[in-house]
C-alpha cells in the first residue's frame, strides 16, 4: 500500500517562519509534523511513501534525516515556477503510485489522528473512484464541504463556500482514498484544483463517497492553530529531557524541555511552552503559552507571551513580545525593546526600537 503526501504548498499564512522551513517540518512538541505523519502510516500498514514537494522543500527534508519508521520513502518533484496545485501532483505521481489498487493521497499540514485501515476499508466496500475523510467543525467556510447521503455518497462537495450557504458542517480532513481511475480525471502537466475540479465532477457522477472522522483533526494553516495543536499535545507529551534549570526557576506544566535547554533563576516557564533544543533562557524570564524553537537565546527579564519564536533568535534584555507575534529564523531584538500584539519579524531582521502597532518588520 503507497501513500502520496501533498507538501509542495507555500504556507503563506505561516510566513516569516515558513520562509525557512516548509510546513511540513514544522515541530510539533519538539517533533517535526512529518514524522508524526510517518508514523501513523507505519502504524497502519503502509509500505511506501511519496513526497509531492518542490525542489527546497526535498532539500530541506533530507537536511533532517527524520526517522522513517520503515517507510520506504520516495519523491516526485513539481516543474520549477509551475506550481500542480492538489490535483497535478497527484497526475505526475502516476508512475510512483501505479495502477495495482487504490492508494492515499494525504495533505502535508494537517494533523489528525485517522484510522488509514477503516477509510480504506471504506472505500473497498464502496467501490468508490474517491473517499474522502470528513470531519465537522463550526465553521465550515475555510475547507471543501460534503453534504452526506445515508449510504456514505457524497451528492454535493462545494469548495470554501460563505458559512451560511454551506451544505453541511462536514470538511474535507486531507486524507483520501483513490482509485487508480483517478488519473482519468486529471490532466497531465497542469495546475489543477482535485477539491474544486474532481471532487465536484465525481460527486456529480455518484463516484465520491465520505468517511467521517471523529477524532483528533487540526488544521496547522495559521499561527493560531500551529499553537493551538501544540498546545493539544502538550497534554500528553509534556516532558523534560536533558535540561538545566535553576533551583529557583520555576516551570508550570504541562511543558516540554528539549535537550541542552538551560533556565535562569527566578525565571517562570509556562504553562503550555515548548523550548527546542539548547534554548538558553536568562534570569527573570516569563514566558507562557508560546513555541521556542532550537537554539534561541532569551536574555533577563524578557517576558514572551502566545508567541512564536523562530530558530537561531537572540531576544535581548528587558524585552517584551505581546501576544500573537511571530520572530522568524536568526531574527535579532534589542534591550527594552517591546513588540505590541501581532507584530511579526522577518528571518535575520534586527529591531532596536520598539514596535507598538501590528505590522511586518521586514
Amino acid at each position: 500500500m503507497k501513500a502520496l503526501i501533498l507538501a509542495g504548498g507555500f504556507a503563506t499564512r505561516l510566513r516569516p517562519l515558513s520562509c525557512t522551513r516548509p510546513k511540513i517540518l514544522f515541530p510539533i512538541v519538539n517533533k517535526p509534523l512529518l514524522q508524526y505523519t510517518y508514523e501513523r502510516l507505519a502504524k497502519h500498514g503502509i509500505d511506501e511513501v511519496i513526497l509531492a514537494v518542490s525542489y527546497q522543500t526535498e532539500i530541506a527534508i533530507k537536511q533532517r534525516r527524520i526517522p522513517k519508521c520503515g517507510l520506504t520513502v520516495k519523491y516526485s518533484r513539481d516543474p520549477p515556477k509551475m506550481p500542480l496545485g492538489s490535483g497535478g501532483p497527484i497526475k505526475k505521481a502516476q508512475k510512483l503510485l501505479g495502477m495495482q489498487g487504490p492508494f492515499l493521497v494525504l495533505n502535508g499540514d494537517i494533523f489528525a489522528d485517522i484510522n488509514y485501515t477503516e477509510l480504506l476499508k471504506e472505500h473497498d466496500e464502496q467501490k468508490a473512484v474517491a473517499t474522502i475523510a470528513l470531519t465537522e467543525v463550526e465553521d465550515p467556510s475555510r475547507y471543501g464541504v460534503a453534504q452526506l447521503a445515508r449510504d456514505g455518497c457524497i451528492v454535493k462537495f462545494v469548495e470554501k463556500p460563505r458559512k451560511e450557504e454551506a451544505p453541511s458542517n462536514l470538511i474535507n480532513a486531507g486524507a483520501y482514498v483513490l482509485s487508480p481511475k483517478i488519473f482519468n480525471y486529471i490532466p497531465a502537466g497542469k495546475t489543477v484544483s482535485i477539491e474544486r475540479e474532481i471532487f465536484t465532477k465525481l460527486a456529480g457522477e455518484d463516484k465520491l463517497y465520505g468517511h467521517v472522522h471523529k477524532n483528533l483533526w487540526m488544521d496547522i494553516g495559521k499561527p493560531k492553530d500551529y499553537l493551538e495543536i501544540n498546545r493539544v499535545m502538550l497534554k500528553s507529551r509534556a516532558n523534560q529531557q536533558e535540561t538545566i534549570i535553576h533551583a529557583k526557576a520555576k516551570v508550570k506544566h504541562p511543558v516540554a524541555l528539549d535537550k541542552g535547554t538551560s533556565i535562569g533563576e527566578k525565571s517562570v516557564i509556562g504553562p503550555n511552552v515548548v523550548l527546542g533544543r539548547n534554548v538558553a533562557i536568562g534570569n527573570d524570564v516569563r514566558i507562557h503559552d508560546s513555541v521556542v524553537l532550537p537554539e534561541t537565546t532569551i536574555s533577563d527579564s524578557s517576558q514572551i507571551e502566545e508567541a512564536i519564536i523562530g530558530e537561531g533568535v537572540f531576544i535581548g534584555k528587558a524585552a517584551k513580545i505581546k501576544t500573537g507575534c511571530i520572530l522568524g529564523d536568526h531574527a535579532k531584538i534589542g534591550d527594552k525593546v517591546t513588540l505590541a500584539a501581532g507584530v511579526s519579524v522577518c528571518p535575520a531582521k534586527e529591531v532596536n526600537e520598539s514596535v507598538l502597532a501590528s505590522k511586518n518588520i521586514c
